[in-house]
């Protein structure tokens, strides 16, 4: 729903959304994308409640908030979706009653469908090198593009840093002589990742035989570079891992996403300490960071299927 459309609603619901989504931006500084999920889905709430006769917040009952989600459900919608939406109704009523909107809050008893427990998607070790083995053939050209390929994919996978973070990334958040880089995350919170020397040296490379030939007088500080001389964005970063992954022709994975879980993953089977990685990927939550062993397990539950006689 556009503000156009926002303000179609009645008077009191309308002006409490556009708040809520100030909030979300200013205080709790949401990345775009998330403040669009959010308020889609609290759009999708306050068109139901409006649909079932609710004028005022007052109306937004706990039965209205169930009904809400009872009909997401029967329409198809995954339990991931489903414990999503719910948590945008719970913040927001959580807000509304904070800024005395409500007098009580009617999510305190809502509860969310558990998540599918899906397994994100991980190349294997070798899928990973056959992706670099490739980019590194292309960059022997000396085109700038391969080099900045290159760079930018030893990257992602070397530190596991989101695509949005790679892309805003300066030359000043490189610290070359201590390996490691400066990142801004989720929440405006900064964090120190570090980097392998293959990467150092594709970045190096980068740096002085690629970005040069692009870079041009608006350029700014960014590291990376598309061939018009402007920052590099996530759409096209997400392009070219998405062309690099479907080269591959022996995985699902479609998302330099991949590149992120494959790194975490990596690193706890390689015996890295779990609070560690959360640190690396920057998750506030240990949980989130959790789902990773899950996948080391399987993929040991797998190895074990294949190997042992008796398995």
């Amino acid at each position: 729903m556009d503000q156009s459309e926002r303000a179609q609603l009645p008077q009191e619901l309308a002006s409490a959304a556009a708040a809520f989504e100030r909030y979300l931006v200013a205080e709790k500084a949401r990345s775009a994308h998330t403040v669009r999920a959010y308020m889609g889905d609290l759009d999708s709430l306050l068109i139901f409640a409006v649909v079932e006769g609710t004028t005022t917040l007052a109306g937004l009952e706990l039965g209205t908030l169930r009904r809400w989600l009872g009909e997401q459900s029967a329409a198809g919608l995954g339990r991931s979706t489903l414990a999503r939406r719910s948590a945008t109704a719970r913040s927001f009523t959580a807000w509304a009653t904070r800024e005395e909107l409500l007098e009580t809050d009617p999510a305190l008893r809502l509860k969310a469908p558990k998540k599918d427990k899906t397994l994100p998607g991980v190349l294997a070790q070798n899928q990973v090198t056959r992706v670099l083995d490739s980019l590194v053939e292309a960059a022997a050209s000396g085109d700038p593009v391969a080099l900045r390929n290159l760079a930018m994919v030893e990257l992602l996978y070397a530190t596991g840093v989101r695509v949005g973070e790679l892309a805003a990334l300066d030359i000043d958040d490189l610290f070359p002589e201590r390996r490691t880089l400066t990142v801004l995350g989720k929440g405006n919170k900064e964090r120190t990742v570090p980097y392998g020397l293959p990467a150092a040296r594709a970045v190096e490379a980068w740096l002085r035989a690629g970005r040069p030939l692009l870079v041009q007088g608006g350029s700014g500080p960014a590291l990376f570079l598309g061939r018009r001389g402007h920052r590099l964005d996530q759409r096209q970063v997400r392009a070219v891992v998405g062309d690099l992954l479907k080269a591959l022709g022996d995985t699902a994975a479609t998302s330099p996403h991949a590149l992120r879980h494959s790194a975490a993953t990596h690193l706890l089977d390689g015996g890295a300490d779990l609070r560690a990685v959360q640190e690396i990927l920057g998750h506030s939550s240990l949980a989130t960071t959790q789902i990773y062993t899950h996948v080391s397990v399987e993929r040991l539950r797998q190895s074990y299927s294949q190997a042992h006689p008796r398995a």
